[in-house]
């Protein structure tokens, strides 16, 4: 944890009156991803993002979930090794990140980049969007998973509690893998936590795929964030059957969960929630 939080000097006001005191803030730094791949003699390196982390121990993880999310891997054994790197042989840099890639993986950089999304402004439609994912993942979920209304109440109480670096600073999204042993209970399997919803959830997806837990057509996704499509993009990757997000989903993102069979449940709260897709998987 100590990484992952700072301690930061603060004017806080309690009506008209100011008090100087310390808070705790969640750490945010880079995280850039740099692939080593080709034949085994002709080994090449590409840096192919950079994004905005919380360094919480679980970098390794990150990095395995957006290649598994984004199609560059399939499958875990097509990592040959991962490792923090070295920059010009300057000092160990816990920024960067180098996986090594088996040679038989193909990579199509022009494909990568075209349909990698990284901000919810990007230019592509919405069409082009959800066609981009059926390329890389054809078929719609298919899971018998059913969920009671009385555990989805349950959920984020039940995953808060493993929420550490919300607890300390309230600037942490959570990702949370719940098995459910029947539709009225739930057995929490994965939890990561970040600065970003989607770094959340690419840590809980590595931490998966390293584990052997994919796919997860049986598994139930929890998000303390709003739902958006790059979240719903990840999850099909991952197989995600059912999705249930503290927040508000986007139309692209019930379009996305509606077009590969997902269910889709949003403003999830003590006493009430929205189902936006699949409702037939949610009973009384």
């Amino acid at each position: 944890m100590i990484n992952s939080i700072k301690s930061e000097t603060i004017i806080k006001f309690n009506g008209n009156e100011p008090l100087e005191r310390a808070d705790l803030v969640v750490v945010e730094e880079p995280l850039e991803i740099r692939l080593g791949y080709g034949a085994a003699n002709d080994r090449q390196q590409k840096s192919i993002s950079v994004t905005m982390r919380t360094p919480t121990g679980h970098d390794f993880e990150l990095v395995m979930g957006y290649l598994f999310t984004e199609g560059i891997i399939s499958r875990f054994n097509q990592i040959l090794s991962i490792h923090y790197c070295t920059d010009n042989q300057q000092q160990k840099q816990e920024n960067i990140v180098r996986v090594e890639l088996h040679p038989a993986v193909q990579l199509d950089f022009q494909k990568s980049e075209r349909y990698s999304y990284t901000s919810s402004s990007c230019g592509i439609c919405g069409k082009a969007s959800i066609e981009a994912i059926r390329v890389q993942c054809p078929a719609p979920v298919d899971s018998p998973l059913k969920i009671s209304c009385g555990l989805i109440y349950q959920l984020p109480n039940i995953v808060k509690e493993k929420q550490v670096f919300f607890k300390h600073t309230g600037g942490s999204h959570v990702a949370a893998l719940i098995g459910l042993d029947t539709p009225f209970k739930g057995n929490l399997l994965l939890v990561r936590e970040d600065i970003g919803r989607h770094n959340a959830l690419d840590k809980v997806i590595g931490a998966a795929l390293q584990q052997n837990f994919l796919p997860l057509a049986d598994t139930l996704l929890f998000m303390s964030s709003r739902a958006s499509f790059e979240l719903i993009q990840k999850a099909v990757m991952a197989g995600i059957s059912l999705m249930v997000c503290v927040g508000a989903p986007s139309s692209l993102a019930i379009e996305t969960a509606q077009t590969f069979g997902m269910t889709l449940i949003g403003f999830t709260k003590e006493h009430s929630f929205n189902i936006y897709s699949g409702s037939s998987k949610v009973i009384s």
